[in-house]
This record gives C-alpha cells, sequence and structure tokens, in this order.
C-alpha cells in the first residue's frame, strides 16, 4: 500500500467516511452507506470502486448483497490510522452511525436473502 494513495482516498469525507463506518461496523453494503450518509447510490458505489482499486476494502456477494470490508492485507498502519481516527473522534461519526442506527431493514449477514 502506497501511503500517498491511502491519505489521498482519506481526503475525500464520502471515502473517509465509508471507511470508517466499514472499520466500525466490520462490513456494509452499498444501500446501508447510502442511508448512513445520506448519498446517492451512483455517488457512494464510485467511491466504494475506487476504494477498492487502491486496494483499501474487500467485497463478498451474498445473494443479492454485496458487502465491503477493510482488506484483510491492509497493512496495520493504516488499520491503526483508521482504527485511532475512529476512537479519537467520536462526534465525527454520530450522525452517521445514528442514521444507520435507525436503518429498517437491513439486509441479513450469513443467513439466506430473501
Amino acid at each position: 500500500m502506497n501511503p500517498l494513495d491511502f491519505y489521498k482516498c482519506l481526503a475525500d469525507d464520502t471515502r473517509l467516511r465509508s471507511l470508517l463506518l466499514i472499520a466500525r461496523e466490520g462490513e456494509l453494503c452499498v444501500c446501508e452507506l447510502m442511508e448512513a450518509l445520506n448519498q446517492s447510490q451512483p455517488k457512494i458505489s464510485r467511491h466504494l470502486a475506487q476504494l477498492r482499486q487502491h486496494e483499501l476494502l474487500s467485497d463478498r456477494r451474498q445473494g443479492q448483497w454485496v458487502f465491503y470490508s477493510l482488506n484483510p492485507s491492509l497493512p496495520k498502519w493504516a488499520k491503526q490510522v483508521l482504527d485511532t481516527t475512529l476512537t479519537a473522534n467520536p462526534a465525527f461519526m454520530t450522525e452517521n452511525t445514528n442514521a444507520l442506527a435507525r436503518m429498517q431493514a437491513r439486509p441479513p449477514r450469513n443467513g439466506k436473502c430473501s
């Protein structure tokens, strides 16, 4: 992982908040990020594609859903930056985590999709 690419990805609000939410939750799908960030599907998908292209995220398909998680091969220093940012700045993500918590009908995980 190139540090310059990593920090360029973090420089955009949507990408930073998406990464922090995914780091906090373990994995999220596009619809959950749309709800949490109050952004359109094309915008979220474009940013997720960029994060995947720079190998910050991995994805897995489960039925009709695609779930995004931090790339397991992300260097330790990069994971520490995200963890430190989350723990040192809880108010930064409050609105987003509250919106996600209010979301109804979140996609099921590790079970049968209906």
